[in-house]
């Protein structure tokens, strides 16, 4: 979330900049989709994150979260009161077996809507960028939902395809083959990087530097960085959830004050 300037309207009294959400985060609501696919389950877009770590906690229904990461092949059942989070380079599918919904809290708040990413798509998809961005991009909303809900389930059904050709390569091979996932994935993503780099310094490493500014102040007897106490509130962003990879997405807009 942005911060944004708020002022009591006092003459000669500052700004004060309201709270982005906490520890350099995001959160949104997710209802896993509910489409069969080709193994009869249903379910999301297997993909992995090549920066951000992911947690999920589960709020109603079960499912399961299938993995794929440096000790092999897993599933994970999911219920309300879950809490389940992996790291960077762990392949995840999301399975909704009754109405499964959670929410999703990532790390590196900005670089998983920058297109940190990488869908698992077969190997012909990875080894080029515009193939790749043809089939994992979504048409905008103003082709209409059908036609938006159409193209996600085909970016799933993909996706899925090359999962469970690197679930098998894996069962047959051991990490190697997701090693050289990792490695094609890192090649698809690396002209990102740079961007990625400057909204990681304006929000995460800004808001580790705000705390240790606030543990110098402390630690010399200051309560300087106390001074700018304020509350944000941010309100759902209006009309439909979107699609996202494992299903319909919430989120909230930029903060104001409470």
């Amino acid at each position: 979330m942005e911060s944004l300037g708020v002022s009591d309207g006092g003459a000669g009294v500052p700004s004060l900049a309201l709270p982005a959400f906490p520890g350099g985060t995001a959160v949104s609501g997710l209802k896993v989709y509910d489409w069969e696919a080709a193994d009869g389950l249903c379910g999301g877009s297997p993909h992995l994150h090549t920066v951000s770590s992911e947690a999920y906690l589960a709020t109603s229904g079960t499912g399961q979260v299938q993995t794929l990461s440096m000790t092999g092949a897993a599933e994970h059942e999911l219920s309300a009161g879950s809490l389940l989070w992996f790291s960077p380079g762990t392949v995840h599918r999301l399975v909704n077996t009754d109405a499964l919904a959670l929410n999703v809290i990532m790390s590196n708040a900005g670089l998983p809507e920058a297109g940190d990413a990488v869908l698992t798509f077969p190997a012909r998809f990875l080894a080029d960028p515009d193939l790749y961005a043809a089939h994992a991009t979504l048409p905008g909303r103003e082709q209409g939902e059908d036609a938006v809900a159409e193209a996600a389930r085909r970016r799933r059904d993909l996706a899925l395809e090359g999962y469970l050709e690197l679930r098998e390569a894996m069962l047959n091979e051991g990490p190697g083959a997701l090693a050289r996932f990792h490695e094609a994935a890192a090649a698809l993503v690396r002209p990102k990087v740079a961007k990625w780099r400057a909204i990681w310094e304006d929000k995460v490493r800004a808001d580790a530097a705000a705390t240790e500014r606030a543990l110098d102040a402390l630690a010399g007897g200051s309560a300087e960085t106390l001074g700018g106490a304020a509350v944000a509130r941010a309100l759902p962003r209006p009309g439909p959830a979107g699609y996202g990879m494992c299903g319909r997405l919430s989120t909230w807009q930029p903060p104001a004050p409470a």
